[in-house]
């Protein structure tokens, strides 16, 4: 596992953000804050979702373009 990007980091603060605004708005009754909160802790997830999702297709590219590079090398020792 890569380390994580931009959305994934942003997504979790977004999450920690949320479940802190979730539980001021339950402490002092305010629903707005709570619903705010809520909001907040789902886009997270989402963006987190997204970063994680682009950070395994970049992986994926470069296990590729490994194995391409291992197959030209094998190819090329063969050919010499």
């Amino acid at each position: 596992m890569g380390l994580p990007n931009r959305d994934e980091v942003e997504g979790k603060l977004d999450q920690a953000k949320g479940a802190a605004k979730e539980t001021v708005g339950r402490a002092i009754n305010d629903r707005d804050l709570e619903s705010e909160g809520n909001a907040d802790r789902t886009g997270g997830k989402v963006q987190e979702g997204f970063g994680t999702a682009k950070r395994k297709v970049g992986e994926a590219i470069e296990d590729i373009g490994e194995s391409i590079g291992k197959w030209r090398r094998t190819l090329r020792c063969c050919l010499t």
